[in-house]
């Protein structure tokens, strides 16, 4: 069964709050994508400008897309999420970072982006709880889903196979029943459900589309 969360991509705490705030009436799992303006162009709400996460009921995972993982780790043991996850391709050592937020009680991941290919991160992906393909434009929401990432699902599932894995980047109505009939778990969505008219409508119906046996392309 595979779990639709939303992701919020927020320039500062007021839009954090209103978009965590709607989400939570229609869903359990938001993704926080935090960007620092280094990694990927584009700059969002940090760790470190966040009191509090909104609810203690959301599921919180975060997708770090951060030059300097080790720079953040002080407010992710402090906000203290479900699971946080960094990308492969920063230049420090995940490891070490890793088992630091275990030892805090908090779930890790690592990303991929489209160039990475998981067969040459295989122990880092035999460590993580979570490995999300990002398929879409990285630091942005609406961009196309490059639906030959699916590739990867069997290869990282070769090397952990309980491992929880995610997709990240341009999914929508349109072809949520082929990433959803993937072997994946979850599913993160931006722009089809954050600039839809009616955002839990949306939410709905990419349930329902993702729930439907087969696969349509």
């Amino acid at each position: 069964m595979i779990t639709i969360a939303p992701s919020i991509l927020a320039p500062d705490l007021n839009s954090f709050a209103v978009q965590a705030e709607l989400f939570s009436t229609f869903t359990k799992r938001i993704q926080l994508d935090i960007v620092d303006g280094n990694f990927a162009p584009t700059r969002t709400i940090q760790l470190s400008n966040i009191d509090k996460l909104p609810s203690n009921e959301i599921i919180w995972d975060f997708h770090m897309m951060v030059e300097t993982p080790s720079k953040t780790i002080q407010d992710v043991v402090r906000l203290k999420p479900n699971l946080c996850i960094f990308h492969a391709e920063v230049d420090e050592r995940l490891q070490p970072i890793f088992e630091n937020l275990h030892s805090s009680g908090i779930r890790v991941g690592v990303a991929l982006l489209p160039g990475t290919y998981p067969g040459d991160l295989r122990t880092i992906i035999g460590s993580v709880d979570h490995v999300l393909i990002f398929a879409g434009s990285l630091g942005r929401q609406g961009g196309t889903a490059d639906l030959l990432q699916l590739e990867k699902v069997e290869i990282i599932r070769s090397i952990n196979p309980n491992v929880e894995i995610s997709w990240d980047g341009g999914a929508n109505a349109s072809n949520i029943r082929a990433i959803a009939n993937s072997g994946l778990n979850v599913v993160t969505v931006g722009s089809a459900i954050s600039h839809s008219s009616d955002p839990a409508a949306a939410f709905k119906e990419l349930n329902t589309e993702a729930d439907r046996p087969g696969v349509l392309i």
